[in-house]
């Protein structure tokens, strides 16, 4: 099992990714999983190329700590837009790396050539990666889907056409384009990937638990890990996953899940203005309480609230019923 990923001088230790996702792969949440341990790479969620060049630096999409690295920026490249401003601002932001999505299954993506969609015209991507791969030193990467359907050797020549092209970082979600989050990801089918390709490959898809990412790693041979959703149910699986799986020695921090959900109520008030708040606490809150005992109330009180005050106040009162019904279930054992 690799214990890092080298990209040139950039070492990712360990080889644990949060994905970029909308809504939630802002500054708050990569600064509670950094806080908690064990994450070597982190992702912006996506981001337009034909916004970045102007978008302000206080956008909670641009938003970061000194703390928040390394970091990759992962563009959305749509029909005919042109990549090398949104380039040149990444360089002015201090980006570690850029990352491309080709994976992404969004109706409103498909409808402007981007993410999945883009994979359909293999000559616009290979131009694409070309012209990226120009116009930066940085690392790149590049986050792809198996397709849309179970075709071996189309999904490795256009592998083996992203490497051959200068992407360093290839990262496989394995499920096909059409496939929801409840069909259970193919993880053997990131390994065919892996076994034709000499650049590093990061799984990503269904990992929640230590044991999900063990058999990941058993099916794939991936290189490292990449959580999405799962970060948000568990924000200290990256921590869990290093110690277990990776024998890494961390600081041992609370998993108490009142204390982490507050941490990131605090960590929203640090960094995003107040009208930015609430529903960025309500996207995270129907994630994290998935893995709470009678989490549904508690996503259920914060997405009817309407501040941040009333969510926080919602729930407060949330954990405390649940510390009564834990002392009162010790009381009856």
């Amino acid at each position: 099992m690799n214990q890092k990923i080298v990209l040139g001088d950039l070492v990712l230790s360990p080889p644990l990714a949060l994905a970029p996702m909308v809504g939630l792969s802002h500054s708050a949440l990569r600064s509670l999983i950094i806080e908690l341990g064990g994450v070597g790479l982190l992702f912006t969620e996506m981001l337009s190329v034909k916004r970045l060049p102007s978008e302000n630096t206080e956008s909670p999409f641009l938003k970061r700590s000194d703390e928040e690295r390394p970091l990759f920026y992962q563009l959305v490249v749509g029909r005919g837009q042109d990549v090398l401003p949104a380039v040149e601002r990444l360089h002015r932001l201090d980006a570690q790396g850029i990352d491309l999505n080709i994976g992404c299954p969004a109706p409103k993506l498909r409808q402007l050539g981007a993410g999945c969609a883009l994979r359909g015209d293999v000559a616009e991507v290979k131009r694409l990666v070309q012209t990226l791969r120009q116009a930066t030193a940085l690392p790149l990467s590049a986050k792809i889907r198996l397709g849309a359907d179970l075709d071996e050797k189309s999904l490795l020549v256009f592998c083996e056409m992203l490497q051959g092209e200068g992407v360093d970082l290839l990262t496989v979600h394995g499920r096909l384009d059409s496939e929801k989050f409840c069909r259970k990801p193919r993880w053997d089918w990131i390994g065919k990937v892996k076994q034709k390709m000499d650049i590093p490959i990061i799984a990503n898809g269904g990992i929640f638990s230590v044991e999900d990412a063990r058999n990941c790693l058993e099916q794939s041979g991936a290189d490292g890990l990449m959580i999405g959703r799962g970060a948000a149910c568990r924000p200290w699986i990256f921590a869990e996953i290093a110690r277990k799986l990776y024998g890494i020695q961390l600081s041992q921090t609370s998993c108490d899940p009142e204390m982490i959900y507050f941490r990131f109520v605090e960590l929203l008030h640090e960094r995003f203005r107040p009208e930015r708040r609430l529903g960025r606490l309500k996207q995270f809150t129907h994630l994290y309480g998935t893995g709470l005992s009678f989490g549904h109330h508690l996503a259920s009180a914060v997405q009817t609230s309407l501040s941040m005050a009333e969510a926080e106040d919602r729930a407060a009162q949330y954990f405390a019923k649940s510390s009564d019904r834990t002392r009162k279930n010790s009381a009856d054992a």
